[in-house]
């Protein structure tokens, strides 16, 4: 089922309290943060960055925005103000700041890709050497009231979807690899990077292909978008793969659940343009919202 269509390269999607969502259009005839209203029917600009990609909801109702075309964290207002937060970790700037999500140490969780987006998609196009390219994928942490920032690990290749799964412990996917990791979390400490799983599916085409936005449902399962494989790919809770679903285009960006009992998530897709939806028999995790800790804030 399409829940909203005419999007332009969307990605981010966010599902507020009272049933509304957000997305983020990269396209660049759009580049902004759009509120979706209305069943999908209503859409406003909530306001233009350049090229926002991954949204977190705190527990103020701020919004906030990886944007990748001007490298920043960005804090906004569903009015519209726009603060610009962060551009770098001391003397390192943002490449491609790519998604975001809240930890349950009340830090805000960041992945780089480790490129400028002009020099990976060069007129918005991909690359032909993408897959030899250099790249140093980042993630970092952020504390978002001293902006206090530090870094948790670097060298991936394509850094890109993040989430906290029901062990509270760091997920983290590889888009050119197809890999998923996993960062222990023990009382504010991140452990190592080790290997979760892999999404690339035996039969997937050729060419740039990996998995994208993600979450995790109460079932314990992770949902993984995989661009340019055209489905959502399932993890179990060992990491293996449990259950492809297809999706109407190619091109899945990211995801999120519905609000409670809803029982499905909702995934951009940038070849349609749309925000598609999916029966999926379980909610999505609590997703931490910056309070304090142990509170959780159900956003998606």
């Amino acid at each position: 089922m399409i829940y909203c269509n005419s999007l332009s390269i969307p990605e981010g999607p966010v599902a507020l309290k009272d049933g509304s969502w957000l997305v983020v259009e990269m396209g660049p005839d759009r580049g902004c943060i759009t509120h979706i209203t209305d069943e999908g029917k209503k859409k406003r600009v909530v306001a233009k960055t350049g090229r926002p990609n991954g949204l977190a909801i705190d527990a103020d109702h701020n919004i906030w925005c990886a944007e990748s075309q001007n490298p920043a964290l960005l804090k906004i207002s569903l009015d519209g103000e726009v603060e610009e937060i962060l551009t770098g970790c001391g003397d390192e700037p943002f490449l491609f700041p790519n998604d975001l999500a809240f930890g349950p140490d009340g830090k805000l969780y960041l992945t780089d890709s480790g490129i400028l987006f002009d020099d990976f998609a060069p007129g918005g196009n991909i690359r032909p050497d993408y897959d030899t390219v250099p790249l140093d994928g980042r993630v970092y942490r952020i504390d978002v009231d001293t902006l206090a920032i530090e870094k948790i690990d670097t060298g991936i290749r394509f850094t890109n979807g993040i989430a906290f799964g029901p062990d509270d412990d760091l997920y983290v996917n590889e888009t050119l690899t197809g890999n998923i990791f996993r960062y222990q979390y023990n009382n504010g400490m991140i452990g190592p990077r080790t290997l979760f799983g892999n999404v690339i599916a035996p039969d997937a085409p050729e060419g740039i292909k990996g998995p994208d936005g993600m979450k995790f449902g109460q079932d314990g399962n992770l949902y993984v978008s995989v661009f340019a494989q055209g489905d959502i790919t399932v993890l179990g809770r060992d990491g293996n793969v449990t259950r492809r679903m297809k999706t109407d285009g190619n091109l899945p960006t990211n995801l999120a659940f519905g609000l409670p009992g809803d029982q499905r998530i909702y995934i951009t897709e940038d070849a349609q343009g749309t925000l598609e939806v999916f029966d999926v028999d379980c909610d999505g995790l609590s997703l931490y919202d910056g309070a304090v800790v142990g509170e959780t804030y159900k956003v998606g």
